[in-house]
């Protein structure tokens, strides 16, 4: 645990020094408590070390931008900073429960999935849409914000509630 801990420092001081503002900072330290409370509480194995460090730095791209397109200038920003592939992911796929190719290109971002595909990648991504800036909310509430954001057919919606599901099943 103590590794963990210094780990969190290191990645703190590089947030700041990206420019991340407190507030972001806030919220970043709020889905790495959510999202290391719920590993806590699931069967699924989990690299510790890696969901930390991907929950820390999911919004590394908000000290440049707060667009959709954070999470792309995010992998830029930590492979800069030579982050592994496995960090990339976290931050790449974490917007929203994933968007689909079609969804980004739409959107404007590079047209490739950013579906979240393993634990660690599901869990952040989760843990953030159970916040409301740095304020955890419940799942129900998290769905409602989502539906009234974007729409209640929105293929996202139905990737919410299935991440929703696949992580409620992980539990002991």
């Amino acid at each position: 645990m103590a590794d963990l801990d210094k780990k969190e420092k290191e990645l703190l001081g590089i947030l700041r020094s990206e420019g991340c503002a407190e507030n972001v900072i806030n919220h970043i330290l709020a889905v790495k408590n959510t999202a290391m409370r719920i590993a806590s509480e699931v069967k699924v194995p989990l690299d510790l070390e890696l969901l930390l460090t991907g929950a820390l730095l999911h919004d590394i791209g908000r000290s440049k931008t707060h667009g959709i397109e954070h999470a792309v200038v995010g992998v830029e920003i930590a492979k800069r900073l030579g982050f592994p592939a496995e960090v990339l992911n976290i931050i790449e796929r974490h917007i929203g429960a994933g968007i689909s190719r079609e969804e980004a290109r739409e959107l404007g971002l590079p047209e490739k999935d950013y579906i979240p595909q393993t634990a660690e990648e599901k869990l952040v991504a989760y843990a953030d849409n159970l916040l409301n800036g740095d304020r955890e909310v419940s799942f129900e509430e998290s769905l409602e914000r989502f539906k009234k954001v974007l729409g209640p057919e929105h293929p996202a919606i139905k990737r919410y509630i299935e991440l929703h599901n696949e992580i409620e099943s992980w539990k002991r």
